[in-house]
């Protein structure tokens, strides 16, 4: 995955629209348009191999609309040029993570100390056990 690509792709070919956000603000709410929306086309985003864009269209699907847009909205600030790029923001970064994919495990075994600790449990545990039991002659 490009970063910058990505990054500059979505820059470039997301829709923003703007509208009148909710919430507190005076009067400023009713004549300012502060609301962001972008829609973005997966097919239209560069920097993405086919096998990512295929991860983030089966990662992100209850994102994407019947189009094939996703569409992010922000509003939690007065100003209309943060909401935007608070949109930007979180359109790459929910992009950037869907198409990332999972470092795969390696699998390991307890090592010495491990295994000796968990042994002296047991005996512990075993010879607690032991001295509770009722002793007859």
């Amino acid at each position: 995955m490009n970063n910058a690509l990505l990054k500059q792709s979505i820059r470039i070919y997301a829709e923003a629209s703007f509208s009148r956000s909710r919430g507190p603000g005076g009067q400023n709410v009713n004549k300012v348009n502060s609301k962001v929306t972008l829609k973005l086309r997966l097919n239209e985003l560069a920097g993405l191999s086919e096998t990512e864009l295929e991860r983030v269209k089966l990662l992100l699907e209850n994102r994407i609309t019947g189009s094939g847009e996703i569409v992010i909205s922000s509003d939690e600030e007065r100003s209309q040029r943060i909401n935007l790029e608070r949109a930007y923001y979180r359109m790459e970064a929910l992009i950037a993570a869907a198409a990332k994919f999972p470092k795969r495990r390696k699998p390991t075994k307890p090592g010495k100390a491990a295994k000796e600790r968990r042994l002296n449990e047991k005996r512990q545990q075993g010879q607690k056990k032991a001295e509770r039991a009722a002793i007859f002659d």
